[in-house]
């Protein structure tokens, strides 16, 4: 992994190595081209000083992706687009609701569902092909922040409850979802008992990004046309994906936006949902 000698500062406080390849990994997430990529590691590299944080680096990173193509600089920004959903934990159920919707699942939010000893609101239930899922989100606005073994604990002992009470649908599978990460005693204690947990990045090659990634279900958090206000409006409206402003984009027409720039935003969303 090349590396240089300048100390950069993460979200969590923790000091690491400045990676060049990561950098050069979170760029090429973008879609954007190798010329375009080193380009971007040579201004950033010169720029860099002792104690710069990653937050500093990515806004520049992000920046010169924006001058080249907002597309590039819309996916670049997913992370942080996730944590956009915030501060309430609604939107980012709505969204998880949404990945597994658009991934062939009967989906319903915020559902109550009886438990042998009392009832218990589930964030998330999905169904497909005799799959039925109870799923709990646990959504994080401070980047820092990770699901330690408490949750899969407290998670696991909630959809104990639900599955001893006697239904015919009776839930086989056990979810955890976070916009973050799980610690290593998090990980081994859902591992054991059973549960599936989904984070940021795990499993490998299969987490919340790579889902994202794959079939094209971008928040409209990513976007970099549309205000802060715009995208307040269309949360509030249940509007979580990309794709869902697709199909429904009549709600721009209520924000008062131009032809032309619905145009450029209609543009940006078909790109970022692969139509």
């Amino acid at each position: 992994m090349e590396e240089t000698n300048f100390d950069v500062i993460k979200s969590s406080g923790n000091v690491v190595k400045f990676s060049i390849e990561k950098l050069r990994s979170s760029l090429r997430r973008s879609g954007s081209d190798e010329k375009t990529i080193q380009q971007i590691i040579d201004t950033v590299r010169d720029e860099l000083y002792q104690g710069i944080s990653t937050k500093e680096i990515y806004n520049r990173a992000f920046a010169l992706l924006k001058k080249k193509k907002s597309i590039f600089a819309s996916k670049y920004k997913l992370k942080r687009a996730i944590y956009e959903l915030g501060p309430t934990g609604f939107p980012f159920e709505r969204f998880v609701g949404a990945l597994l919707e658009y991934s062939g699942y009967d989906v319903k939010v915020g559902q109550v569902m009886q438990g042998k000893c009392v009832s218990h609101e589930v964030d998330v239930v999905a169904h497909k092909n005799g799959q039925h899922i109870v799923a709990e989100c646990k959504f994080h606005s401070d980047p820092s922040r990770k699901c330690d073994v408490k949750v899969p604990l407290y998670i696991h002992s909630r959809y104990q409850d639900i599955l001893n009470y006697k239904r015919k649908d009776t839930p086989n599978e056990g979810w955890v979802i976070t916009n973050t990460q799980f610690t290593k005693d998090a990980l081994d204690y859902g591992t054991c008992v059973g549960l599936y947990l989904l984070s940021w990045d795990y499993p490998k090659n299969d987490g919340l990004k790579d889902r994202i990634d794959r079939l094209g279900l971008y928040p409209i958090t990513v976007s970099t046309l549309l205000t802060n206000r715009e995208k307040t409006f269309l949360l509030s409206r249940d509007i979580v994906l990309c794709r869902q402003l697709h199909k429904d984009n009549f709600y721009l027409d209520h924000l008062g936006i131009s032809e032309s720039r619905k145009e450029r935003i209609l543009k940006e969303v078909d790109m970022l949902c692969n139509f």
